[in-house]
């Protein structure tokens, strides 16, 4: 089988780097289970793919366990409570998109601390092991990597941490070259030896927040004191014989149940290259459009998740489909890892973490190595909107990672790398698996379209696909209202997907639009 497929009756995995897939594999091979190989890939790509995620990200996380429960780890950050809001406000006609001023707390550390908690067989510094090497001998700037570095070359000029670790000669590392962080190697072997304490409560949390401080940001190590990760239960949706699983809100898992519930529930084809797909596209439309209008800190939300789930909720948003397009306010755009394990104990882990946009804020803390997130950048400057700037809060959280069972029994484990696309992307994936009977190489691999893309910008809707998405479904597409935006094909703007099936054994596929494989034994 190639990298990107694999089959397993022991253990399986699914990562976006080939790094992470083979730290997930050597996990699996020392004797640990899906919790220990999900961390070591984790970890990991904090390191080999600093462009997307990091010890500065948040995590989400979906663990199934041993007695058959499934947990959801919700460990993204807040805003600085020294954060004036009404300053911003004054001085900025929107969120401010990069800079201290985007920069929340990172949850990535506590979530993995709470994901190792949930059944970790290998200790928790061995997680640290390989991405600790890499970042002290140096690994080699991947494909994704080197196209984020040639789009942000201004981020790289203007900060010194960014330009020390991935500057060479005044110019970006080009692909294949490799790059190091001795910074960040030494705050994982300080993270190994201490956990995730020493980010929170330790002096590499003050020497973070300091640094950041002397940049106009204020965080302080108050901030990162009072942060914990949350274990939550799921929200759950029926979509034909699978109970699919969800993070709660802050996550925006609740849309990918509304659109899979509100497909069921027209009717239609749910092939996205099918003779539907123009009505998948308004549902897809109609759904994120509930996204931008309710989700935000869960302590602001003005509707429950449960009220936008149930029969009453769906059957409007089908209503809503039915009448056509609908104008909506725009989703910031993010990059983000998906990583996806599960073995023969019953174990598996869905983890989604990310620094937002891609290299974040666009500053790398000099003294720690730790690129900050610019998750602050989902926060809306209207004050009368549940998803407000506010000293303290958490802002709209894209990640959302998903289990699917059938019969009590886990039948699939999902992850992507989309923003508001998430649920697109990973509804597509469970359709072609379960709907189409394709196997997950085959069903994140086809051709992809998705409705206003990852990062849209203007209040049209549109459409972005790749450019071998039939012509038939393409036009469909166009009378439907939407303007279309084509791309190449297996084009990293439509996202990558990673997805385990498990049947009579661990199928594993992973997205060739990444830099990652699959492995299984």
């Amino acid at each position: 089988m190639s990298e990107l497929s694999a089959r397993g009756t022991r253990w399986a995995v699914a990562t976006p780097h080939v790094a992470a897939t083979e730290a997930a594999a050597r996990a699996f091979e020392s004797g640990g289970n899906a919790i220990d190989a999900a961390l070591a890939a984790a970890v990991t790509l904090a390191v080999v793919y600093p462009h997307m995620c990091g010890v500065g990200g948040d995590l989400f996380a979906l663990v199934q366990r041993r007695d058959a429960d499934v947990i959801a780890v919700s460990s993204s950050g807040a805003s600085p409570r020294g954060l004036d809001a009404e300053a911003v406000r004054a001085e900025h006609a929107s969120m401010p998109e990069r800079g201290p001023l985007a920069i929340t707390v990172p949850g990535a550390v506590a979530g993995w601390e709470a994901v190792h908690g949930q059944g970790g067989d290998l200790p928790w510094s061995e997680a640290f092991a390989v991405g600790i090497e890499h970042a002290r001998a140096g690994v080699p700037v991947s494909r994704s990597l080197a196209l984020t570095l040639a789009e942000a070359a201004p981020l790289l000029e203007d900060d010194a941490g960014l330009r020390s670790v991935f500057l060479r000669d005044g110019a970006p590392i080009p692909p294949g070259e490799p790059f190091a962080n001795p910074a960040l190697a030494r705050t994982l072997e300080v993270l190994a030896a201490d956990g995730a304490g020493a980010l929170y409560r330790g002096e590499l949390g003050r020497a973070y927040a300091e640094g950041l401080r002397r940049l106009g940001c204020p965080l302080a190590p108050e901030d990162l004191e009072a942060h914990r990760a949350e274990l939550l239960a799921p929200l759950v949706g029926r979509y034909r014989d699978l109970d699919v699983r969800v993070p709660p809100p802050t996550s925006q898992g609740f849309v990918l149940l509304e659109l899979l519930g509100t497909l069921e529930r027209l009717g239609v084809d749910p092939d996205p290259l099918g003779p539907d797909a123009a009505t998948i596209a308004l549902a897809a439309l109609v759904a994120a459009r509930d996204r931008d209008l309710h989700l935000a800190d869960p302590e602001h939300m003005r509707v429950h998740p449960h009220a936008l789930l149930d029969d009453g909720h769906l059957a409007a948003l089908c209503d809503q489909v039915r009448s056509g397009p609908l104008p909506r306010p725009l989703p910031s755009p993010t990059d983000t890892v998906g990583i996806v394990t599960a073995d023969a104990q019953g174990l598996a882990v869905s983890l989604i973490q990310s620094l937002s946009w891609g290299l974040g804020a666009g500053i790398l803390e000099p003294s720690t190595g730790i690129i900050a997130q610019n998750r602050g950048s989902g926060f809306t400057l209207d004050s009368e909107h549940p998803n407000a700037l506010a000293p303290g809060k958490r802002p709209a959280h894209t990640l959302m990672p998903v289990m699917a069972h059938r019969e009590g029994r886990l039948a699939a484990v999902s992850g992507t790398m989309g923003g508001a696309a998430h649920p697109q992307i990973n509804a597509w994936s469970l359709i072609r698996a379960f709907d189409l009977g394709m196997d997950p190489a085959s069903a994140v691999a086809a051709p992809r379209w998705l409705v206003n893309g990852m990062d849209a910008e203007g209040p049209e809707p549109f459409v972005l696909a790749e450019a071998d998405v039939p012509d038939g479904v393409l036009d469909g597409l166009r009378r439907a209202g939407f303007r279309l935006d084509l791309v190449g094909t297996a084009d990293e703007s439509v996202g990558h997907a990673h997805l385990i099936r498990v049947n009579e054994a661990l199928e594993a596929g992973t997205d060739p639009r990444a830099d990652g494989s699959a492995r299984a034994g």
